[in-house]
């Protein structure tokens, strides 16, 4: 067994890493720059009223010891890696053969794709309530292999994505820390071992605790703005959830499930008008509000956007817009990752290129909740001011 120091980036031997980690340490002055790289995991370790009993072993070790503790508590979370480059290389493989087929409904047709990202599936002992962390792992395999700054201050410098007790852990030390104080009240400041749902809020303080600058967009009815984060002094509104059990799709009880279409073709003109919002919000999202986008498959720099609406979250990883007619109306589908979904059944259908889309596209027909949550992070590493400001969880409100 051995671990990373979180310093020097060097891997040893876990029986010599703390005596290893506090001789960085033994002399008068620290290395600015060493300072300056560990300043957000210090402040998460050097908390003295943590009430997570999983992490009270930690409290009387000074902040260097801490940081090490933490890194060697984690444990890397099990997941089937898909081969061929991922799923994503997959995806764009059967998008770009779709487009190729010359079908007149494709001949528009523009697919903008996020980079690298795992997919976590629920498993037994998750089943039911574990989809908002498995969209967690999502967003952090695509943070761990997308972005230098990321990976070098999420987890300790570990470079994997720990298990959902491992995240829950570090959820309590981020709240411990101020961040999103009234989401902790509502868990009383405890989610170790507990099998609670959680959402966007609770993504957003977490990776917020690393200096991500993760951020909330709200759709819902104009009557329902003042119930949300992006209204001023709203910090301790209720918060949209997932309270219901875990549903499979976005669809009304009773509505069609796997197996029946999935494209927009014949969509109810009420559910587009609502879900053409959110969609044209993910197309500017993924093309950064390009007018005009050629027609194919394009990998963008955007990361993987998590996905809430209540009792269920994914991860949109791209969209899919079809121009139609002679006036070019836009048709989009969303290209999600479900965690209620097995990897190696995604992984088959794309590699044979055959009912992957009943796996992956969502149109606009399938937006039947009244209420939605995204969250995704900007670039950068926030510190000083910047970094206590994202403690306070706000969100951007759009209007369905």
């Amino acid at each position: 067994m051995s671990a990373l120091c979180p310093v020097c980036n060097l891997t040893l031997p876990l029986s010599l890493i703390q005596s290893h980690v506090n001789s960085h340490f033994e002399d008068d002055e620290i290395d600015p720059q060493i300072e300056s790289d560990h300043h957000l995991a210090l402040q998460l370790a050097s908390s003295s009223s943590d009430p997570s009993p999983s992490t009270s072993a930690l409290r009387k070790e000074n902040p260097f010891d801490k940081v090490v503790s933490l890194v060697h508590l984690q444990t890397k979370s099990q997941f089937y890696s898909v081969g061929h480059g991922g799923l994503i290389c997959l995806l764009r493989n059967c998008l770009e053969s779709e487009l190729k087929s010359k079908s007149k409904h494709l001949e528009c047709s523009t697919s903008l794709l996020s980079g690298f990202v795992d997919h976590f599936q629920s498993s037994k002992e998750d089943k039911g309530w574990g989809c908002g962390w498995r969209n967690i792992q999502m967003q952090c395999s695509h943070l761990l292999s997308c972005r230098v700054e990321a990976k070098r201050v999420l987890f300790g410098g570990s470079n994997f994505v720990p298990d959902i007790p491992s995240l829950q852990r570090w959820l309590e030390l981020a709240w411990s820390k101020g961040f999103d104080v009234s989401g902790a009240l509502h868990f009383d400041n405890r989610i170790c071992g507990s099998k609670r749902w959680v959402g966007t809020t609770e993504c957003a303080a977490l990776l917020r605790s690393f200096g991500l600058k993760a951020r909330i967009v709200d759709f819902a009815p104009k009557k329902s703005k003042s119930m949300y984060l992006s209204v001023p002094g709203s910090a301790i509104a209720p918060k949209v959830k997932s309270y219901g059990p875990m549903d499979r799709y976005v669809v009304k009880k009773g509505g069609s499930g796997k197996g029946k279409a999935v494209d927009s073709h014949s969509s109810n003109s009420s559910r587009i008008s609502k879900g053409a919002v959110l969609m044209e919000w993910v197309w500017n999202y993924f093309s950064d509000n390009r007018l005009n986008v050629s027609s194919g498959v394009h990998m963008t720099s955007k990361g993987p956007l998590y996905f809430q609406h209540e009792g269920h979250s994914r991860t949109i990883v791209g969209i899919q817009r079809r121009l139609l007619g002679t006036t070019f109306t836009p048709q989009y589908n969303l290209l999600i990752l479900d965690p209620a979904d097995f990897t190696r059944a995604i992984e088959k259908a794309l590699i044979e290129k055959r009912g992957w889309e009943g796996y992956l596209k969502r149109g606009a027909h399938t937006l039947t909740c009244p209420e939605y949550q995204m969250l995704y992070v900007d670039n950068g590493i926030a510190d000083g001011e910047e970094l206590e400001k994202l403690k306070t969880i706000d969100s951007h409100f759009v209007e369905f």
